[in-house]
C-alpha cells in the first residue's frame, strides 16, 4: 500500500528534473554552447530535444499509445521556440525529433 505515495513521488519528481535541467543547460551552457552550434540555438535546448529521442521512438512505435516525460517536456520546449511546431501534431514532432 505504501508504494502509490512513493510511485506518485517518482513520477512526480521526473518531470520537474526535466525542466531542472533544462534550465541549467540553457542558463549556464548558452554562452559557450550557442557559439559552436550552426542552428543558433543554445546546448541546453538540444538537450531536451536530443533526451526525448527514445520517449520519441516508443511514441512513434506505439502510435500515440506511449507518452514519456521526455518527450513531454521536448513538446513543450518545441512549441514554445518555434511557431511551425505550435501547428504540428505531437507524431509529427516526434519523427522530426527521431530525424535528429
Amino acid at each position: 500500500m505504501k508504494i502509490r505515495p512513493i510511485l506518485f513521488c517518482a513520477l512526480f519528481a521526473l518531470p520537474m528534473s526535466v525542466f531542472a535541467s533544462s534550465f541549467a543547460g540553457t542558463s549556464a551552457g548558452s554562452a559557450s554552447g550557442a557559439s559552436s552550434n550552426s542552428s543558433g540555438s543554445s546546448s541546453g535546448d538540444d538537450k531536451v530535444v536530443l533526451e526525448a529521442r527514445e520517449d520519441a521512438a516508443g511514441f512513434v512505435a506505439s502510435n500515440g499509445a506511449i507518452r514519456g516525460a521526455w518527450l513531454e517536456a521536448a513538446l513543450m520546449h518545441l512549441r514554445e521556440k518555434d511557431a511551425a511546431a505550435r501547428d504540428a501534431s505531437d507524431m509529427e514532432l516526434a519523427r522530426k525529433i527521431l530525424a535528429l
